[in-house]
Order: C-alpha cells, then sequence, then structure tokens
C-alpha cells in the first residue's frame, strides 16, 4: 500500500469524485440519502459544476483521501445557516480495503482544519441508527454520542457530494 494524501477536491477530480460516490452508495446504501440509480443517472455536467463549486465555497467542502493514484476516502463539510461556529460533516467513506488504517482520521482532520480555518471550531455529524461501526469509529477518532436519536435518515436538506 501507498502513502495517502488527503487534500480538497479540485475541479479536476470530478469524474473521480463520481467513481467514489458510486462506490459508497453500494456499500452502504442506507447512509449518503441517495439511491445508487440516482447518482449513476446525473449528468456529469452537473456533477462537475457541484465539485467545482466545493473546491474553493467557503461554506461547503469536500475532500478526498488519494492513494497510488485512487480516492479510498471521502469526507464533505457544510456550514448550516444560523449555526455559528458549527460545520456539519457529510458523506464520509473510506474504501472497505482501507478502513482501520488511519484514513478516517486523516479525512476528519482535514475538514476540521479547514473548518477553523473558516471560523467554525466545531464539528457535528449524524449517523444512520444502526450503523454501529460508524458510530465506534467515530467515538475512536474523538466524537461523542450526543444521546439524540431520529429513526429517519438525517435531512435530506443537507448537501450531498
Amino acid at each position: 500500500m501507498g502513502q495517502v494524501t488527503v487534500r480538497r477536491v479540485r475541479p479536476e477530480d470530478a469524474a473521480r469524485v463520481k467513481v467514489i460516490r458510486l462506490e459508497m452508495l453500494v456499500d452502504s446504501p442506507m447512509a449518503f440519502l441517495e439511491r445508487i440509480d440516482e447518482a449513476a443517472a446525473k449528468p456529469h455536467a452537473d456533477h462537475r459544476a457541484r465539485i467545482a463549486k466545493v473546491a474553493t465555497d467557503p461554506d461547503n467542502a469536500q475532500f478526498i483521501a488519494e492513494e497510488d493514484g485512487r480516492i479510498v476516502g471521502h469526507a464533505g463539510g457544510w456550514a448550516p445557516h444560523g449555526a455559528a461556529g458549527l460545520t456539519m460533516v457529510f458523506a464520509v467513506y473510506v474504501t472497505p480495503a482501507r478502513r482501520g488504517t488511519g484514513i478516517l482520521k486523516q479525512i476528519i482532520d482535514a475538514v476540521a482544519e479547514w473548518s477553523r480555518a473558516m471560523g467554525r471550531p466545531r464539528l457535528e455529524l449524524e449517523v444512520i441508527v444502526g450503523n454501529d461501526r460508524a458510530v465506534r469509529a467515530y467515538q475512536r477518532i474523538g466524537f461523542t454520542d450526543t444521546g439524540r436519536r431520529a429513526h429517519t435518515p438525517p435531512s435530506r436538506s443537507s448537501p450531498r457530494c
């Protein structure tokens, strides 16, 4: 296995980000608020425009972990309106073969660094009830469980990659 590099997406990453998005939806269909057929059917121009926007937007960013030219992880962050100092983390994914190797922490750290630079020191995320593996992984890197539970998926108003 090669060295992992984590960085913010760039416009030229659009096609590769779409590939990891489709992988995310196949691997964990309930976790990402979109069905594989919906994601696959979206015109590439729409996806490319969204990636170009989040490459520089101060309130919405996406980060990728790359290894040997392949994207092996993804996470995004967005600033909810009216929630000063807060970034919501979304669309967190590490390819199955690379789970448990520290990539999750690296990619969340990149979101946190960007968030702090934008004046938002606090991170939060939502996990689908029953996704205990994700809860344990987030707790290992420092998140704490608030105890709040919603038995429906997180809000569809959250940005998606």
